[in-house]
């Protein structure tokens, strides 16, 4: 069982109330006594509850991180840079997810309120000023990969969607392509819908349509299987693919290998994320690269300022720029030799 501020009272010998001032420092407490609980506290491995501190106005230590999930490559990443500049602070994460829906949002957005001292939010799928609202709180706020043309009370770090898919199809289009599907992320997510207007303006710009070019995916490796295959069905004359992200790109790649269409002397494959395991795709990926843990360690250094004090008094919106990485999965139009 967890030890209790009960626990270090019965080892000191004073009382509960002269246990939480010294720990709490709420009142002055004589040098002796001091002594005697934080020996006790030090001894047993006592330490006060987060929530606790957080309503006794105090700091928890604490930073709050809600993401969409946290499973794959580029959570994985994600958070990673986050918890080192967390650890390096000598701050602890408290991690929980959205799975994309505005109520679990919501829940998960209550329950860290008041046991951290800050937040990071991902939330592609709310507008951020709707973001705003769900969380009705006064701790720090740093948004990541959220909308925010609609102006937020909070520091916001977005990378290029648009940028990046822009650069992706002119890529395929320098190349001699003309034929250019899209797999589409989840409709309701804002960094999907901003992909899918760079592509759009791309093809526009070329002088190039896209209806029925355009497929319904996902994220993950399943739905790029799946929509490969419907996009082959619906365009046996399409030469290249947009995949929604590198995931997404691979369960593409996986879908052509088995149908015998050779990527990228037949079909080339594009992805967006740049996840580690990119480079070692068969054959290894065309993909927007974003500097994703990078993006976390800002993030947690921005929101350490905030808690701090010493960030700029108004809050700063910041999107970085993504590369397009070219590798083996692109090629130029009829490469086939």
């Amino acid at each position: 069982m967890p030890v209790t501020i009960h626990d270090v009272a019965r080892r000191s010998g004073v009382s509960i109330s002269t246990v939480s001032r010294v720990l709490n420092g709420t009142a002055p407490v004589r040098d002796d006594k001091r002594r005697l609980v934080l020996e006790a506290a030090d001894a047993l491995g006592y330490a006060p509850n987060p929530a606790a501190r957080s309503l006794l106005g105090k700091r928890t230590g604490g930073l709050g991180v809600l993401l969409p999930f946290v499973i794959g490559e580029f959570f994985s990443e994600l958070l990673t840079g986050l918890d080192e500049v967390a650890q390096d602070h000598d701050r602890f994460l408290v991690v929980s997810t959205s799975h994309r829906r505005p109520d679990d949002f919501k829940r998960a957005a209550q329950a860290l309120d008041r046991r951290v001292d800050g937040l990071i939010v991902m939330a592609p799928e709310i507008d951020a000023a709707g973001v705003a609202a769900i969380l009705q709180t006064d701790a720090p706020v740093v948004f990541l990969n959220t909308r925010a043309d609609g102006g937020l009370p909070a520091d916001v770090l977005n990378f290029d969607n648009y940028g990046g898919s822009y650069a992706l199809t002119e890529h395929l289009l320098a190349a001699g392509h003309r034929r250019v599907a899209l797999l589409h992320g989840p409709p309701e997510a804002w960094d999907a819908r901003e992909r899918a207007r760079g592509y759009r303006d791309a093809m526009a710009a070329a002088g190039l349509g896209t209806e029925g070019l355009e497929f319904d995916a996902g994220f993950s490796r399943e739905a790029g299987y799946a929509a490969a295959a419907a996009a082959l069905a619906a365009c046996p004359d399409l030469t290249a693919m947009v995949a929604a992200n590198d995931d997404c790109a691979q369960g593409v790649i996986s879908r052509l290998h088995e149908v015998g269409v050779a990527v990228p002397d037949e079909v080339a494959v594009c992805g967006f994320d740049g996840l580690p395991s990119s480079p070692f795709a068969i054959p290894p990926l065309t993909t927007a690269h974003v500097p994703i843990r990078d993006l976390g360690e800002r993030a947690i250094r921005r929101l350490l300022a905030r808690i701090e004090g010493t960030a700029p008094a108004a809050p700063e919106q910041i999107e970085a720029p993504v590369e397009v990485v070219v590798r083996a999965s692109t090629a130029p139009a009829g490469s086939e030799g």
